[in-house]
């Protein structure tokens, strides 16, 4: 009786980690669908491929947890060696695969300040474009900044005169568009501005990886030992 009662232990514990999987699939679909429309409101230009692939990445793995977690679940309530053995080399697949990229974010994260001001710079010269225009006005007045580094770096762009920069670089109710100074426009660059908030949101995200991480890797543990159980030929009902 005592294996039994463990064992139902074990089957409820994969079927409840499979549950909070599930949530998370779900979770991480939704924040992969946000960020990508955010980030195509705010870089319109066509480098900007190489920063969608983040939410691109955090969409599939969503999806791929949602799947799992859905097939772990059918398996334990079946106690279908088959479909529990092939989840828990699935979730080790996609705990390896997590391992991965937080490495690989950790090598790379010097490179989001170039792309970030790649971007906003590229994003400067094609200002005349009316949807790369908004863009980056919304930009400017979303983070309170100005040019990629400073408003100064508008007095090179064509298109403008020297001395000139965008209405939207200037203060709340003031007019600087003829004669920026320190006092009547925004002086900090807008790379610096979003990198900020992109380093705030990582640590955020990289707490929850963390925890989601923790879970699959006692939901393996678990899983295999309902495989055992289920091998073994004991009742687990």
């Amino acid at each position: 009786m005592g294996v039994e009662g463990g064992m139902k232990c074990v089957k409820f514990l994969v079927f409840f980690f499979n549950f909070i999987f599930w949530l998370c699939g779900i979770a991480l679909i939704a924040l992969g669908v946000y960020v990508q429309i955010e980030l195509s409101k705010t870089l319109q230009t066509t480098s900007s491929v190489s920063v969608s692939g983040a939410p691109i990445v955090i969409l599939a793995v969503g999806v791929i947890v949602f799947f799992i977690s859905f097939f772990g679940c059918c398996g334990a309530i079946k106690e279908n060696y088959c479909m529990v053995t092939t989840f828990a080399v699935l979730l080790t697949l996609i705990f390896l695969v997590e391992i991965a990229a937080a490495i690989a974010g950790y090598v790379f994260k010097d490179k989001v300040k170039e792309i970030i001001d790649t971007e906003i710079k590229e994003e400067m010269k094609q200002y005349n474009n009316s949807d790369i225009r908004k863009a980056l006005d919304d930009i400017q007045k979303t983070y309170l900044c100005c040019g990629a580094s400073n408003y100064s770096d508008w007095f090179s762009v064509k298109g403008f005169e020297p001395d000139r920069v965008p209405q939207s670089c200037c203060k709340s109710g003031l007019n600087c568009t003829t004669n920026p100074t320190d006092e009547n426009v925004y002086t900090e660059g807008c790379v610096t501005k979003i990198e900020g908030l992109m380093k705030k949101h990582i640590v955020i995200v990289a707490a929850v990886a963390l925890g989601i991480a923790f879970f699959e890797l006692l939901g393996i543990i678990f899983a295999c030992c309902l495989m055992k159980g289920i091998r073994s030929g004991y009742e687990v009902m």
